[in-house]
């Protein structure tokens, strides 16, 4: 295959030829060139390494609903409720629902997917089974990640934790956990389940951290010594953690440099804060920090629209970037640092001026989308988008293709 006529990362005209499913050579654009049957014609476009939504509820959306009024109260634990009351009475079944869902973000541009699947003893399984037939239906168009998730905490309902156990067992490829201190009253047991659960079935583990200031602390410490503890390497992450740059600089400094040591990463949803850990210094100090949507105009939040290179405008404009560096880095952290979290063969970002995932050798998970340079691409949002995985077009003009 030949892509014709691309900017990677806005540089110049150029063709990209793909083999497989990588990229086999950059070169300058020759526009006397016969295109060939197989051609995809850019047409001046951007070419961006397609999206990795790494922090995503695939089982609780309402995309493609009617619109509905939040009746959530504050509070994860009132919200979870909130849900548990309302999720059965969709107009679509579930299964439909988190289809239909990601579909739309594979049309928007996003190829990599890492997915919560709650699982409690109100809705055991039956959340996990329609994310991961929603990723067996969309095999070839995205990699798919599930987690098993419980969004209730683990100890205070009885039989969760042998629920979160099954869902492994069913092919969840990821073990959450969330809130040890505050939601469970528990940290220690919380993490025994679910560091237990990873050693035992050889999976990951995503910390969902809501936690404020020092008590935000407190659990991240605890994780760290678990990864430690257990050469977990590379194999957890902490989500969220709104509030891990709130202690001091010192505190914060040190929470990056252990990050780093023992590549724990980081997934952020672009929350509206101004206490999180420094995104320039995350991504300096070689920290795999990826971008996520969280819900999807679900019963938690009426915000989520499939689009990850919106959310990388809220990234952007939440961390006050104005800089085209600081925003590229925006750009490149939901591109391929999202993707460094889902493989270790991709590299973490290492610089605020890394722009990795478009030249020769690369995976060919593309995307084109129109736009003068990618700071203009972010801030003007374009719709003209094609989207490759593993080198084959499987999303052109907001429609997936039918492979």
């Amino acid at each position: 295959m030949l892509i014709r006529d691309v900017r990677p990362w806005g540089g110049q005209r150029s063709d990209v030829e793909v083999a497989g499913d990588r990229i086999a050579a950059v070169r300058p654009h020759d526009p006397a060139a016969a295109p060939g049957p197989d051609a995809v014609e850019g047409r001046g476009r951007l070419l961006l390494p397609s999206f990795s939504d790494v922090h995503v509820h695939l089982d609780s959306t309402r995309i493609g609903l009617p619109f509905r009024p939040h009746t959530g109260a504050p509070g994860v634990w009132a919200m979870m409720l909130n849900d548990r009351e309302n999720w059965r009475n969709a107009e679509v079944p579930l299964p439909e629902r988190v289809a239909g869902t990601l579909e739309r973000m594979i049309a928007n541009g996003t190829t990599r997917v890492r997915t919560y699947a709650q699982v409690d003893v109100d809705c055991r399984l039956e959340k996990l089974d329609a994310v991961l037939a929603a990723k067996e239906r969309f095999a070839g168009h995205a990699d798919v990640e599930v987690m098993a998730f419980p969004q209730a905490g683990i100890l205070r309902e009885p039989g969760t934790a042998e629920v979160l156990e099954a869902a492994l067992r069913s092919g969840a490829s990821v073990v959450g956990g969330i809130d040890p201190c505050s939601l469970d009253k528990d940290p220690k047991g919380h993490l025994d389940v679910v560091f237990g659960l990873a050693e035992k079935y050889g999976v990951e583990v995503d910390i969902h951290l809501h936690e404020p200031g020092h008590l935000g602390v407190f659990s991240t410490d605890l994780v760290i010594e678990r990864a430690r503890a257990l050469d977990m390497r590379g194999k957890v992450t902490m989500s969220h953690a709104y509030e891990l740059g709130s202690v001091s600089e010192a505190v914060s400094r040190r929470l990056i440099d252990t990050f780093a040591e023992l590549d724990i990463a980081m997934a952020t949803v672009a929350p509206s804060v101004d206490r999180q850990l420094s995104l320039a210094d995350l991504t300096t100090a070689g920290v795999r920090v990826g971008l996520g949507e969280d819900g999807q105009r679900d019963y938690w939040s009426p915000y989520g629209n499939c689009d990850l290179l919106d959310r990388t405008w809220q990234l952007a404009f939440t961390h006050g970037f104005r800089r085209d560096e600081l925003i590229e880095m925006a750009l490149a952290v939901a591109t391929m640092g999202g993707a460094s979290i889902m493989s270790h063969d991709v590299p973490r970002l290492s610089s605020i001026t890394d722009r990795p995932g478009v030249a020769a050798g690369d995976r060919a998970d593309l995307l084109l989308v129109d736009g003068e340079t990618p700071t203009s691409a972010v801030m003007d949002r374009g719709k003209d988008r094609t989207v490759l995985h593993n080198g084959v077009v499987v999303a052109d003009g907001l429609a997936v293709a039918d492979l």
